[in-house]
């Protein structure tokens, strides 16, 4: 059974999970049908496939129109603003993965729902009333079928949260403090200019708030404990 996927927020994290999908080789177990993302359809499938980062893609990647093809898969391309106009029951959405890291909260996820996609999961932390927040190599075993809207916690909580797992494990740990070098993000400046966040204002930034540990609050000793 081939799981029907949507993405909606195609920034760095959305098309990692394209590159990671594909490059993986179970496209027959998990199929692309939508991108829901604001930017137009040419820069889509350029950011798609030139990455600074990653590289050029392997597949072939093209824009027709409002359709998105890499290699012969075609990915319907929308631009919505908002979750309540999404056509996920048209779709028959399985799962959506939202990678805006603007949406999070229940609420978020129930309009997924309602909007027909069968199940959530958000690349980014999520609030306490979510059905689960799950790190892999910490707590993936309390992930159960009936888990309709999930969080994976944010990137730094991936990276930090299994090494102190395994620390403690192996010896204890009574406190500790991180650091994190960490890339820049879409909302940070290289300007000195104006953000809400004053320590975001100035172009280089050197000391930046740990919002990056945020696990959405779940009970859980590892989680807690940042």
């Amino acid at each position: 059974m081939t799981i029907r996927i949507a993405i909606n927020g195609f920034g760095r994290i959305g098309r990692n999970v394209v590159r990671a999908l594909y490059e993986s080789g179970r496209r027959a177990e998990i199929t692309v049908v939508a991108i829901n993302e604001l930017a137009d359809a040419a820069g889509i499938a350029h950011l798609l496939k030139y990455d600074t980062s990653h590289g050029r893609f392997a597949w072939d990647v093209r824009q027709e129109r409002e359709q998105l093809f890499v290699g012969d898969d075609a990915i319907r391309l929308l631009h919505e603003p908002t979750i309540a106009a999404l056509p996920w029951r048209e779709l028959a959405v399985d799962v959506v993965l939202d990678c805006t890291g603007v949406y999070g909260s229940r609420e978020h996820g129930e309009a997924h729902l309602q909007a027909g996609a069968k199940k959530v999961l958000f690349s980014h932390p999520g609030g306490n009333d979510l059905d689960a927040t799950v790190v892999y190599g910490v707590n993936q075993d309390e992930l159960r079928a009936g888990h309709r809207i999930v969080s994976n916690a944010s990137c730094t909580t991936n990276c930090i949260i299994p090494i102190i797992k395994l620390l403690d494990d192996a010896y204890g740990i009574e406190s500790g403090t991180v650091t994190t070098i960490h890339s820049a993000m879409h909302d940070q400046q290289v300007i000195d200019a104006y953000h809400p966040d004053l320590r975001r204002t100035p172009r280089g930034q050197p000391v930046d708030h740990s919002g990056g540990y945020q696990t959405g609050g779940r009970d859980h000793p590892y989680f807690s404990a940042i």
